[in-house]
């Protein structure tokens, strides 16, 4: 059987992205370094080919997208199932993004307004969690982003959160004429997300 045909159709088939760990789990009838091998190649080959979609390492796994310079087009027909995000959602995950572990109240002293219906939205949608509690009086608790969070902005680790020198070099960087509204995906979503953050507190920190 052709190992790379094997690899390619199992991730192809799976709703979230597959670790290593995972393949050679599903696969134990292949060797570690084989399967390693074939996702290098496959990188390569979609890459080369400059097709419609590409293999990239998201949260930790791999997974096939569709590259940014197509999203124009993918949205014409994602769109109507696709998540969206209402300014507030966006400019608290925003914080909770670039300065986890952060509080609620922390949260709140940034956006100047209560937080804690937008919060509980973002856990219902496992966008965030509750890291554990402060050790400062009161124990409030602390958020932070999840795996979910890096599959829907597309990022492989929180290391790969756009800086402002990047938003910047960007050309078509997203514009907030729809605020109600914000349709997210990949790039694109990572560097809305760093505009937000930026228009609420300057530089974010890395």
């Amino acid at each position: 059987m052709n190992l790379s045909a094997v690899v390619e159709s199992v991730i192809f088939s799976a709703d979230t992205p597959l670790s290593l760990d995972k393949l050679c789990e599903l696969l134990p009838e292949y060797e570690r370094g084989a399967i390693r091998d074939v996702l290098r190649d496959l990188v390569s080959l979609h890459e080369v080919r400059n097709g419609g979609f590409q293999l990239v390492n998201i949260a930790g796994g791999w997974q096939f997208r569709t590259p940014s310079s197509l999203q124009q087009y993918v949205v014409r027909n994602v769109k109507a199932k696709s998540a969206k995000f209402s300014q507030s959602s966006l400019e608290t995950l925003a914080i909770v993004a670039y300065r986890q572990p952060v509080t609620r109240a922390e949260i709140e002293y940034l956006r100047g307004v209560d937080c804690g219906g937008v919060l509980r939205t973002l856990l219902e949608r496992k966008l965030i969690r509750i890291l554990g509690k402060k050790d400062i009086p009161g124990r409030p608790l602390i958020y932070g982003t999840s795996r979910e969070f890096l599959e829907v902005f597309g990022l492989k680790d929180l290391k790969s959160l756009p800086t402002l020198k990047e938003i910047q070099a960007l050309d078509d960087v997203p514009l907030f004429e729809r605020q109600e509204e914000l349709l997210l995906d990949g790039v694109g979503a990572a560097s809305t997300l760093t505009q937000v953050a930026l228009d609420l507190q300057g530089e974010p920190e890395q």
